[in-house]
């Protein structure tokens, strides 16, 4: 079940003030992969999730019409690569629009073909997760393709994050709460 919200009246903030607090939401970066009649694709996405347990669904949000997003409906499965701390220059190259079409973009790297999408596994991602499209959604100007995971794998390396705009790498940290400093 969908419900959509009408607004009953005007937000009255700016709207450069309320994008630039949410660029306050860190994330995981990742590159997704397709593979569709010969044709290679990567993007850069900062906008990946966890959607459900049961059935094992992720989410990614794409900007609507993207090449990606019409590439995967047309294969039917893609690859998420959550790119480690290390990975910054895959991020931007794959986000750079003028970066070649096709299997050029992908020269000079070291990848293997996922054996079950096809598309290419990006060698020294800190995790893969292989998917099978489940459904697509228009919401606003972007786009949510949910993927049904085939298959995953992750190591233990610290994360790349996207964060107020820029990249950030770093290793995780347990935080500290009221509980944990209350019992010292």
């Amino acid at each position: 079940m969908s419900t959509l919200t009408q607004l009953r009246r005007p937000v009255r903030q700016d709207p450069a003030e309320r994008r630039r607090a949410l660029y306050h939401l860190a994330s995981p970066v990742s590159v997704l992969t397709v593979s569709h009649a010969g044709q290679l694709h990567g993007t850069t996405a900062s906008t990946v999730t966890l959607v459900s347990r049961e059935p094992l669904l992720v989410g990614v949000a794409l900007r609507a019409g993207s090449s990606f997003g019409r590439l995967a409906a047309a294969e039917g499965r893609f690859v998420v690569n959550v790119l480690d701390a290390h990975q910054g220059d895959l991020a931007r190259w794959f986000a750079d629009s003028g970066r070649p079409d096709g299997s050029a973009q992908f020269d000079g790297m070291a990848w293997t073909a996922d054996s079950y999408a096809h598309a290419p596994r990006l060698t020294g991602a800190l995790a893969h997760y292989t998917c099978r499209v489940h459904s697509s959604h228009r919401a606003g100007d972007s786009e949510v393709l949910l993927g049904y995971v085939v298959r995953a794998s992750a190591d233990e390396r610290p994360p790349l994050f996207s964060y107020s705009g820029g990249l950030f790498a770093g290793s995780l940290h347990p935080a500290r709460t009221t509980k944990e400093t209350s019992a010292s």
